[in-house]
């Protein structure tokens, strides 16, 4: 790859946080070096000033009080809000993630989706992709249904749900609330 495309998908990637099913904390750092480590590493951050900032961020996911903690000590829900720390901490302008409470237990699904409600209230652009449709009816502005890759069907939640148009989206509705 030329050096051109090199620094612009490497400015793309400042810009975007991703969070996958799997939590990739690393498993020998604390929560907060969790969260310090890319900006130290990617913007130049100093320790204090990545510190700082990940303290806040901690406070905003409602972790502040495991900073110190590993993550084979945190629940699974707790983990994937130090994912979603670890990825607000590079400043992205959107996040996006993958199934992120498909791997949590049913009480656990709270805790992440309140930290997404809370973001999307501050204005973060974020793309979900799920297939839990209870989650995706509650949590979204807008539903884009696709099926081998192409979209299907977008809209508001309360249209897609209430009154689909297409009849492979009635097709997989039906076939979740059967």
């Amino acid at each position: 790859l030329d050096e051109d495309f090199q620094v612009k998908l490497h400015t793309l990637r400042t810009r975007v946080g991703m969070l996958f099913q799997s939590f990739n904390l690393f498993p020998h750092l604390t929560v907060l070096q969790n969260v310090t480590l890319s900006p130290m590493i990617v913007k130049k951050e100093t320790k204090q000033q990545a510190t700082l900032r990940a303290v806040q961020i901690l406070e905003k996911v409602g972790l502040e009080q495991f900073i110190e903690r590993h993550p084979y000590e945190l629940s699974g829900g707790q983990a994937q809000r130090v994912a979603i720390a670890r990825a607000l901490a590079m400043s992205p302008q959107v996040m996006l993630y993958d199934e992120p409470t498909s791997s949590l237990d049913p009480e656990l699904v709270e805790e992440v989706t309140s930290v997404m409600k809370n973001l999307n209230k501050e204005g973060m652009t974020q793309v979900v992709v799920t297939h839990q449709m209870n989650f995706a009816q509650s949590a979204s502005d807008r539903i884009v249904y696709m099926d081998d890759g192409q979209i299907v069907e977008e809209g508001p939640p309360d249209l897609i749900f209430s009154n689909p148009k297409d009849e492979r989206t009635r097709q997989y509705l039906k076939i979740l609330n059967d």
